[in-house]
């Protein structure tokens, strides 16, 4: 049995680090075969992050032994231990494999028939007579698997790979998909640069157009079977989950349900005990370790998760994920509401957030954003804010152009139309923001075609609900943005005007917005400034955390309302402030916890195997991902992007804008009403690009043909 000295040089940097049990034993795995995995076999997976944490996995293939599955839980309990007890821990099986692991190999997994037991070594080799079959299966995560070679394991609706050492031929049915083909050109690529060091020839060839070297191998082509279709599943059930407290107060282990339905709390962790969030839905359970636990709980936690699974009676390809306290990741977060990491501190809104994007904290600077991508995406900003604005006002089934001196200001029972024109590279480019106010009573937002009436060309779209205003829609008047709880502009219900009550807000870009609310005392929050406004009196509250840009805006609020106010600093409220209040009240004094980046999710949405379904992109994703025949997702937290690419068919232009609202609406976490951009193909603002590690202006010049065919030049 290995022993923790042979660990010491794991996690030591960031990066994979691959083990094969071998007779109960661990072998490295050469770095070139990353991805390769034998389907007889168990292996253990390291993942060193940037900051030096890290996650656990063992991944066992279908013909794998008990003894080798036992031996991999045994060392992946070992490694955990010998990082602290600090690292993720997952269970993966092949073909049921989690996103996160398929982001860790890049392009695609490779399944391999046999293992250890017939004798079969991971080797690399410049030049080999190796004669196999690779199916090529997936749009988003990738996966290779080896069959047997003959004509009887191909269909016309798959990409295949003919691998024969010094030749790979690159088959594609005739009802394959092109972007399919692109990424088994990836597999592809991989294998001849590591697999085969660069000494072997990649072919492209169509199902009926085989060359001589194929058909003397397989013999003529028979007709062929298409592929099956993937099974759509239901995105309710996907996200409920249940919360679980583990115990041995008893003397066994055993399981007392907490929390019914998500979202929880994050407070109903305690970090004194064992947790287990059941996520059948979605095919896993998550157990929390809390950091002062016993030490029997935090190490039985594998052993619970599999006895609760078995109690259950769920099947046992259910995947396990092991949290420990302080180290959760962003699929165990998010069915939590607003999660507090150990990293976030409290104190002042800044204007700057940290997190995911390459690590950088970013100030907000209007005069370098048009440079700075990174900075665009995190404050969802297109540009500083200086380009043209035009409004109109939603009445019935047309719009009506508002008057100028309106601008800026939002009534609560009004929907309105804003187009924004700016010029990025030397082209002009439009967003048209469709504004809903809570007392509308128009029941989706505006038509389409009314939308397009607003601009000539190309737009793109976000619909924004009341309160859900995106920093960019807020920059754009340079001046406060006023919005009134109700009433219309331009019909007969007007606004109360007895007691009115303004929420001063401040974005992280310093643009500011006047949000009427309940005018009560429980509404006021000491991180901000409001206004309040009696028929006796009115009076500028400023909170112990407000600023001056904040104060600024509550003058201006002031000058629309009419008359003067007097500023009331806050635990210095006269009586008649508490009293226009209706008393005084309990109210947030805690002050605003720093945001930061969440990690953003992108998603495809295609009705390619007979269903309208939205599946995952694994791992660091490219704009490589954004498949051009598709619908994508991009999930920035405060804003969701649907990506509409140039070859996507009617139902999922259509159909994607109603799966983006169950997406929301199914939110694990509790979301509702963030701001959904609808863009197009080659009209990408910033504020999406950015979220991009690298972004190429010119790929969308060249097709998908084109792209395989550099790919394999290259």
């Amino acid at each position: 049995m290995t022993s923790p000295k042979q660990f010491e040089n794991a996690g030591k940097t960031p990066g994979l680090q691959v083990w094969r049990v071998e007779k109960m034993d661990l072998k490295p795995i050469p770095k070139e075969l990353y991805g390769e995995f034998f389907s007889g076999d168990s292996y253990i997976v390291l993942y060193t992050s940037e900051s030096l944490s890290h996650s656990i996995h063992t991944w066992s293939g279908e013909d794998t032994s008990v003894d080798e599955k036992m031996g991999a839980a045994v060392f992946m309990v070992q490694l955990d231990c010998f990082f602290g007890g600090k690292p993720i821990q997952c269970t993966e099986l092949q073909n049921e494999e989690s996103s996160t692991f398929l982001g860790y190999f890049k392009p695609g997994v490779r399944y391999k028939k046999g293992g250890v037991a017939s004798g079969l070594q991971h080797v690399v080799t410049n030049v080999s007579t190796v004669k196999r079959l690779l199916h090529v299966q997936g749009r988003r995560n990738i996966r290779a698997a080896e069959k047997d070679l003959s004509w009887s394991s191909f269909n016309s609706g798959d990409c295949f790979l003919i691998d024969l050492g010094t030749d790979i031929y690159l088959w594609s049915g005739s009802k394959s998909n092109r972007f399919e083909a692109l990424k088994a050109t990836e597999v592809a690529k991989e294998i001849q640069s590591n697999e085969r060091c660069g000494r072997c020839d990649i072919h492209r060839i169509e199902e009926g157009a085989e060359p001589e070297a194929v058909i003397k191998l397989l013999g003529p082509k028979p007709e062929l079977p298409e592929s099956s279709c993937d099974v759509a599943v239901d995105a309710k059930n996907r996200e409920i989950a249940a919360l679980y407290l583990i115990s041995d107060a008893a003397g066994s282990m055993k399981t007392a349900l907490v929390g019914e339905k998500n979202p929880f709390k994050q407070e109903m962790l305690s970090n004194s005990d064992c947790y287990i969030l059941d996520n059948f839905g979605n095919h896993k359970i998550f157990v929390w370790k809390g950091k002062n636990a016993n030490m029997d709980e935090r190490k039985a936690a594998l052993s619970a998760a599999n006895k609760f699974i078995k109690d259950k009676g769920y099947p046992s390809t259910t995947q396990v994920l092991i949290m420990p306290d302080g180290g959760e990741d962003a699929l165990f977060k998010q069915y939590f509401v607003n999660w507090i990491d150990k990293y976030e501190t409290t104190g002042p809104c800044q204007t700057f957030s940290m997190g995911r994007i390459w690590g950088k904290v970013i100030p907000y600077d209007p005069s370098t954003v048009h440079e700075n991508k990174d900075m665009a995406a995190q404050h969802g900003m297109v540009d500083n804010g200086s380009g043209k604005v035009q409004i109109w006002r939603v009445e019935g089934g047309n719009k009506v152009p508002l008057d100028q001196s309106s601008y800026g200001q939002f009534f609560g029972g009004d929907c309105y139309l804003v187009l924004y024109t700016y010029s990025t590279g030397g082209k002009e480019k439009n967003i048209i923001y469709a504004w809903k106010g809570e007392k509308c009573t128009l029941g989706e937002f505006p038509a389409s075609s009314l939308i397009k009436d607003c601009y000539d060309g190309v737009a793109t779209q976000v619909c924004v609900s009341q309160g859900q205003e995106p920093a960019h829609l807020v920059s754009i008047f340079k001046k406060p943005l006023v919005i009134h709880l109700s009433g219309c502009k331009g019909g007969k219900d007007k606004p109360a005007s007895n007691q009115r009550l303004f929420h001063i807000r401040q974005s992280s870009t310093k643009a500011t917005r006047a949000v009427e609310v309940k005018p009560n005392a429980s509404s006021l929050n000491t991180n901000d400034v409001f206004v309040l406004k009696s028929p006796k009196s009115m009076f500028t509250w400023v909170g112990k955390a407000g600023t001056p840009e904040q104060e600024e805006a509550a003058e201006y609020v002031v000058t629309l309302l009419g008359g003067t106010a007097t500023r009331v600093a806050e635990t210095k409220e006269p009586d008649d402030f508490w009293r226009a209040l209706g008393g005084n009240k309990e109210y947030q004094t805690s002050l605003t916890r720093q945001e930061t980046v969440k990690a953003p999710r992108l998603f495809g949405c295609s009705n390619k195997t007979g269903s309208l379904i939205r599946d995952e992109v694994s791992g660091n994703f490219t704009q490589q991902d954004l498949a051009t025949d598709d619908v994508m997702l991009l999930d920035t937290w405060h804003q969701l992007f649907l990506w509409i690419g140039r070859d996507a068919n009617e139902i999922e232009k259509t159909g994607s804008l109603k799966i983006a609202k169950e997406y929301i609406d199914t939110d694990p976490s509790g979301r509702c009403s963030i701001p959904i951009n609808i863009i197009k193909q080659g009209e990408e603002p910033r504020s999406f690009t950015g979220w991009f590690h690298t972004w190429d202006e010119k790929m969308w010049n060249k097709d998908i043909n084109q792209r395989i065919n550099d790919l394999i030049k290259n």
